[in-house]
């Protein structure tokens, strides 16, 4: 019975387009609505219960949206339910499920600039119900953070190589870490809690895959803990932590103490042959996580209060 209730709601909810990507984050819990990306360009919210006609539909992007993230509402963030998405036109758009059609924010190169493919994208800094920040990571090393309540770009640097995955370590807490992974198997670790204007974020990098580095995934439950998946078929849990070091001043500047960001490899695990391209944890039951593979096999772990698989 559960098995061809299971086939039924697939059957129910399939559509003529291939979805690229998808998020439950721009809703309550209770609601569960669901927006997706296509690979026209199409930006959709279903009610899964009802997936007949969408809830929401508007023509995004041109080309392909390769990435989506929402925010909203008291339970994942302050402020407006809002959806970003990246595309391969390179364009970042943002958009209002109240507002039809338009986005209410849209990030796209100067005219006669490059476009750039864009890969990633993150909210964070939703502490309020006034600011919210986007992090878009692109194919040729480029990371951005748009400030949307002053709509400038807030900061940008770049890798060296392509950025697969931008995740924050809260949406819903002021800037304090981001991660970044990247097609030359790096894990880039940011410490956004102070900025220098010469030296910029402090930044600690770690290569521990000789292949891509697909996703990376915060704890919810402890933000201090996220995991990473590679091209190997490999996972690596790794923990944040702090120290102070002195930070070099011009002769006019007085010296300061900076917080850096330190990551400890804590476990890892070899799960397939393939790369794990897709990865997320529980937000009810800590610990409990779930990944999928190239080679079609879904894992499922439960991570122990030691942090070991």
């Amino acid at each position: 019975m559960l098995l061809h209730q299971c086939h039924s709601l697939l059957h129910k909810i399939e559509k003529p387009r291939a979805f690229r990507c998808g998020t439950f984050g721009a809703t309550s819990l209770q609601q569960r609505h669901l927006a997706t990306g296509d690979f026209e360009g199409n930006l959709h919210i279903w009610n899964l219960e009802a997936s007949e006609t969408p809830l929401y539909s508007a023509k995004a992007h041109q080309e392909i949206i390769n990435c989506i993230d929402g925010v909203g509402g008291l339970e994942n963030g302050h402020g407006a339910p809002e959806i970003v998405t990246g595309s391969r036109d390179g364009t970042v758009k943002v958009w209002d499920s109240r507002q039809k059609d338009l986005p209410v924010a849209n990030m796209e190169p100067a005219v006669g600039f490059n476009r750039r493919d864009c890969w990633t994208v993150a909210f964070g800094h939703s502490c309020t119900q006034w600011d919210r920040c986007v992090c878009a990571g692109y194919d040729n090393g480029d990371i951005k953070l748009f400030d949307l309540r002053n709509m400038e770009v807030r900061w940008e640097t770049n890798v060296k190589s392509g950025v697969c995955c931008v995740e924050f370590d809260g949406k819903d807490i002021s800037l304090n870490k981001l991660v970044a992974t990247t097609l030359e198997g790096r894990v880039h670790v940011f410490n956004m809690q102070k900025y220098h204007r010469n030296s910029g974020f402090t930044c600690r990098s770690e290569k521990p895959y000789k292949f891509t580095a697909w996703v990376v995934r915060h704890l919810p439950q402890n933000r201090s803990i996220f995991i990473t998946s590679g091209g190997a078929g490999c996972l690596h849990l790794w923990k944040h932590s702090e120290s102070l070091t002195m930070l070099d001043r011009s002769d006019h500047e007085p010296d300061d103490k900076i917080s850096t960001c330190t990551t400890t490899l804590l476990n890892n695990i070899s799960l397939s042959s393939q790369p794990i391209g897709s990865l997320d944890w529980n937000t009810d039951k800590q610990g409990l996580c779930i990944s999928a593979s190239f080679d079609h096999n879904v894992h499922i772990l439960m991570i122990t209060e030691q942090q070991s698989f």
